[in-house]
């Protein structure tokens, strides 16, 4: 059986537009020479909807767009994925079989994210329907459970429509439970996931197919646009590609940027350039995604700046081939405290001082974002969020996060692997000890502690769920552990202001783990 894997990058709200690139992938020769073609989930309206779906209009126009593509579907046999009212039950997330321009099934999620539930209700979960003489399982990436425990008579074949948000071990991850799947039911797989960004959420494709024997007989990049035709049939296979988690992780930035920046018709960003390794990082990454004539940097130098940082990010800016501005704080920061003076009387200069410089230099990269059409990109990494590490409106500003779902010593990794074939970020960048440069001789690590053992706590704290005492059995020093703890309950309510963050992790701060303030 020739089955056509399409995945796309889906524009969210838009079911007619979605509807035209679904036609017209129908209309290509390698979809219509197979017998069935498959889309990924929440095609035809995208993802995630949010209060978007409780709509009635988008649910309108979701029905009137599937009517259309079922009516010219000249009697193709193919899979797509729309939000769908079922009679005396409710808004469902659905798959919708089509065969001979009628609807042969609907395929309902059962297992739904805790966000989907805000929107749909629980739905009856894998269906198998009958197709060519194959006995066919189809159901949403969630609800395959379902096969592995029995509740679902044996099918010959499973084919799972994914509409999964990235984060850097969900590839692994799925992969396994895909192998799995196919080793107890012995049966032939094809997994279709979308790509692209949506706001701060990524989808990385990786679209696969699998012969009952469990090798792999096609699968499709990570984070492109791609389609492939595969028959399930044959038992020759392909070189199993397993990219390294960096990689993916540095594909899913890139992508994320050129989307947010695409899907909201802007087109130029503008970001505060220190010498540092957060901000080069961010540079690299949004000139990789928008184009280097589309990236500006403003070096906002203080008195306390030392000359390296100033080079640092020139170096940079000249390897990347950007604009820069050179724009000094010092006469802004100057007039802030001479203004303050009557008010702050003779009290001794402190993080208020510190602090202001940061709201200066933010209130220059925004004032450059609103002349010059452009968006700002934020620097802040997560360890600083985690650790409340930064200035509330000042280098917490910005309209993206980049890099706040990347723990600082991660922040190195990709620097050092994007630095593979030839130096970008240039080497003192990466070497030098990290500063906010907001006081003479400042260092991070007055405040914090060594960013390595600072993350591998974060990393037990927020991402294991290890409480204090078990952190300690781990070998780590009370004292640091609670003080790390601490911070990390403190800076809620800060973190709750900062920008949109593009999603990496499994357990990213905002989406997978939230806390109270109080």
């Amino acid at each position: 059986m020739n089955i056509h894997i399409v995945q796309h990058d889906v524009r969210t709200l838009a079911p007619e537009e979605n509807l035209q690139w679904i036609l017209a992938e129908l209309d290509t020769p390698q979809s219509r020479d197979a017998l069935l073609t498959v889309f990924p989930a929440c095609t035809l309206c995208g993802a995630p909807l949010y209060a978007a779906a409780g709509y009635t209009d988008l649910q309108k126009r979701a029905q009137a767009a599937l009517q259309e593509l079922v009516a010219r579907s000249e009697h193709r046999a193919f899979l797509v994925g729309l939000p769908l009212q079922i009679q005396d039950k409710g808004l469902c997330n659905a798959i919708v079989f089509v065969q001979n321009c009628a609807i042969r099934a609907i395929v309902t999620k059962k297992y739904l994210m805790p966000d989907e539930q805000r929107c749909f209700v629980r739905g009856e979960g894998v269906q198998v329907v009958q197709f060519h003489d194959q006995k066919i399982a189809i159901g949403f990436y969630e609800d395959l459970k379902e096969l592995t425990k029995g509740h679902v008579e044996q099918p010959d074949m499973v084919v799972c429509c994914g509409c999964n948000v990235f984060d850097y071990q969900k590839p692994y991850r799925t992969r396994y439970r895909m192998t799995k799947i196919v080793e107890l039911l012995n049966a032939g797989l094809v997994y279709v996931n979308r790509t692209g960004g949506e706001g701060p959420f990524l989808y990385a494709g990786g679209s696969l197919a699998m012969n009952a024997a469990g090798g792999v007989l096609m699968q499709l990049p990570y984070f492109e646009h791609a389609c492939g035709t595969v028959d399930m049939q044959l038992m020759d296979t392909v070189e199993d590609e397993k990219p390294e988690a960096v990689e993916l992780v540095y594909k899913a930035l890139v992508t994320g940027i050129r989307d947010y920046f695409r899907k909201n018709g802007l087109y130029r960003a503008v970001l505060g350039l220190s010498g540092g390794i957060d901000s080069a990082l961010v540079a690299t990454l949004a000139v990789d995604a928008l184009g280097t004539e589309n990236v500006h940097g403003l070096l906002m130098p203080s008195q306390y700046s030392t000359d390296h940082s100033v080079k640092d990010a020139e170096d940079l800016a000249h390897n990347l081939g950007m604009s820069y501005d050179i724009v000094p704080i010092r006469p802004v920061f100057d007039a802030f405290r001479e203004t303050l003076k009557p008010v702050f009387g003779d009290r001794a200069e402190d993080v208020t001082e510190e602090n202001m410089q940061a709201r200066v230099r933010g209130t220059l990269v925004m004032s450059y974002a609103n002349k010059f059409g452009a968006l700002a990109l934020n620097t802040t990494n997560r360890s600083e969020a985690a650790m409340g590490y930064g200035t509330l409106y000042g280098d917490s500003c910005g309209s993206l996060a980049v890099i706040g779902d990347l723990y600082k010593t991660e922040v190195y990794q990709l620097s050092e692997w994007i630095n593979r074939d030839g130096i970008r970020i240039p080497q003192n960048t990466i070497d030098k000890a990290p500063s906010a440069e907001l006081r003479p001789g400042q260092k991070d690590s007055d405040s914090l502690p060594d960013y390595d053992l600072l993350d591998a706590i974060l990393n037990l704290y927020l991402d294991e769920s290890l409480c204090e005492d078990e952190i300690v059995d781990e070998g780590y020093d009370r004292e640091t552990v609670q003080m790390v703890i601490r911070k990390v309950k403190q800076n809620e309510w800060k973190r709750l202001q900062f920008a949109p963050q593009l999603k990496v992790s499994p357990v990213s701060f905002g989406f997978d783990r939230r806390w109270p303030i109080s």
